[in-house]
């Protein structure tokens, strides 16, 4: 099984809720925390790391708080899971990291996974944080290799 991260899931679960309030609204960590139910500790980090991948603002001072840097329709979830996790790939040889893997030098499958994750992350630049909101629908439309049926 492919599995995300639950850090990279919980990241996309507090930019999401970033996104269901107005536009430019400002959110503390702990206020996101209470809303989304990621611990406190982890949302804070979480927050910082996104912060530092320019995905959120950090606003200081007695009415500051985290606001998103773009609108939700112009983040991905692909920036957002590269924002936590690096770069996005199904194994090390996938991403471009040579010489992370101890079978690297017999493997017969080397340089044949970079495609493969390639397309995933294509289809996840395809997913706008705004089709992540409760109330949006049918705004996820990857697109289907030709003689694959979804």
């Amino acid at each position: 099984m492919i599995r995300m991260t639950k850090l990279a899931d919980y990241g996309i679960v507090l930019l999401t809720h970033m996104a269901m309030g107005r536009e430019g609204s400002l959110h503390t960590a702990q206020d996101l925390s209470s809303r989304s139910h990621v611990p406190l500790p982890t949302a804070s980090k979480l927050l910082k790391s996104l912060a530092r991948a320019g995905l959120v603002v950090s606003h200081r001072g007695r009415n500051g708080g985290y606001g998103l840097a773009r609108e939700a329709d112009r983040i991905s979830v692909a920036e957002i899971i590269a924002a936590i996790e690096g770069p996005i790939g199904i194994t090390e040889c996938g991403t471009g990291h040579a010489g992370s893997c101890d079978l690297e030098e017999f493997c017969a499958a080397k340089g044949r996974w970079g495609p493969i994750s390639r397309a995933i992350e294509r289809a996840l630049q395809d997913v706008p944080l705004s089709a992540m909101r409760p109330e949006s629908q049918g705004l996820v439309r990857l697109a289907v290799p030709e003689g694959v049926t979804p």
